[in-house]
């Protein structure tokens, strides 16, 4: 759905003003390869958090603790 909304907004973008569409188009790859470094980054600084909520929650999962699926239950 995101890559049709984005297509027409592209058309849209080509019918009123061809040269910025096309700029846009040429420059799509280049903005792709500079957001890579970020896109890793965070990658990675989710997949650290992730491992941290693993090993702190590791003693009552151990202990027999069950998740309700629910991070943040309203009692």
């Amino acid at each position: 759905m995101k890559t049709l909304i984005a297509l027409m907004l592209w058309c849209a973008l080509l019918v009123l003003c061809w040269p910025l569409a096309f700029l846009a188009l040429m420059l799509w790859p280049l903005m792709w390869l500079l957001s890579l470094p970020f896109r890793l980054v965070g990658i990675t600084v989710s997949a650290v958090f992730a491992f941290l909520a693993a090993l702190l929650t590791l003693p009552a999962r151990l202990l027999g603790w069950k998740s309700t699926g629910s991070r943040h239950s309203i009692a």
